[in-house]
């Protein structure tokens, strides 16, 4: 029996700096998918208040900690950063782990790099910090995450990574490139 190697969607992918833009793979650990079973909203509030959690609104994050409860759509959100210990028989809940790959971009342009490749207006006032969107990056669907002032996440499926990638990179470059010229 052959010895299986895990390894990251984006394995081998360095971080790439261009124009103050860091582009990298994070490693997020356990996803969780979390969807409330019919009439355990109470109990499920109840357990995630244990993990210091609640359960997000529409386009939000609740977060305590490293772990983050993440909005991805109606009666659906991600787990990340802990396990979903105390849930069972309240919310179906699905390890999501492996089909999902993230990007993260750090820098005062990162806002600048992904309004080339959202429809979303991504300025502070209108995503402002803790925001989450579902959202199509150019052809695939994603979600799209603010954690930080001038951080971004995206979480794809982990057959898009090298395009999300790909695509990333390219508005890095023409954005650098548009520098240049200035």
């Amino acid at each position: 029996m052959p010895d299986l190697i895990a390894k990251s969607p984006l394995a081998g992918r360095a971080a790439l700096t261009l124009a103050g833009v860091t582009l990298s793979e994070p490693d997020l650990g356990q996803i969780t998918s979390v969807a409330p079973f019919k009439g355990q909203d109470k109990a499920l509030a109840k357990a995630l208040k244990a993990l210091g959690l609640s359960f997000p609104a529409p386009n939000q994050v609740s977060s305590t900690g490293d772990a983050r409860l993440i909005w991805t759509g109606r009666d659906q959100a991600f787990l990340i950063g802990a396990a979903p210990q105390g849930l069972d028989g309240l919310a179906a809940l699905t390890d999501q782990s492996d089909g999902w790959a993230a990007l993260r971009l750090d820098g005062p342009g990162s806002g600048d790099v992904l309004a080339r490749l959202y429809p979303l207006d991504l300025r502070a006032a209108a995503f402002p910090l803790g925001r989450v969107a579902r959202a199509p990056l150019n052809h695939m669907s994603s979600i799209l995450m603010r954690p930080g002032p001038q951080r971004f996440e995206v979480l794809v499926f982990r057959s898009m990574a090298r395009t999300a990638w790909h695509e990333a990179e390219a508005a890095m470059r023409a954005l650098a490139a548009r520098a240049a010229l200035a």
